[in-house]
């Protein structure tokens, strides 16, 4: 029996709707970042507030900034969804780039845009 290279298109196809499906969850959020971010969501008391409450002003500027990175994060996360889709109209999705081995579906269901099989995520 020869082991499988590649999956069929009817698994690609599954983990394409998958994929789609957080790529589309992962826009929202990261949208919602960034309202959170540039004060477009307009329910802020900044416009009624006294300026010289320093500590509240303090959390503000560290609420922005965790949410700056919290869609940096979100913004990578998207794109690497975005090229597991490439890799799944090239017909290499699932393939592991370091054995060229297929990676268990398990682990792209968990990880859809995953590029390394266990083994090789843990030799890393």
């Amino acid at each position: 029996m020869t082991e499988k290279k590649r999956y069929t298109d009817e698994e690609l196809q599954e983990f394409k709707e998958l994929i789609n499906a957080k790529l589309e969850k992962a826009r929202k959020d990261y949208l919602t970042l960034k309202a959170v971010i540039s004060n477009s969501s307009g329910n802020d008391t900044e416009d009624t507030s006294p300026t010289f409450k320093v500590l509240e002003e303090g959390a503000s500027v560290l609420s922005k900034e965790e949410a700056g990175r919290l869609a940096e994060r979100q913004s990578k996360f998207i794109s690497h969804l975005e090229v597991a889709l490439i890799r799944i109209e090239n017909k290499t999705y699932g393939i592991c780039r370091e054995t060229g081995n297929l990676i268990a579906k398990e682990r792209l269901r968990a990880v859809p845009h995953a590029t390394l099989s266990i083994e090789a995520k843990n030799k890393q």
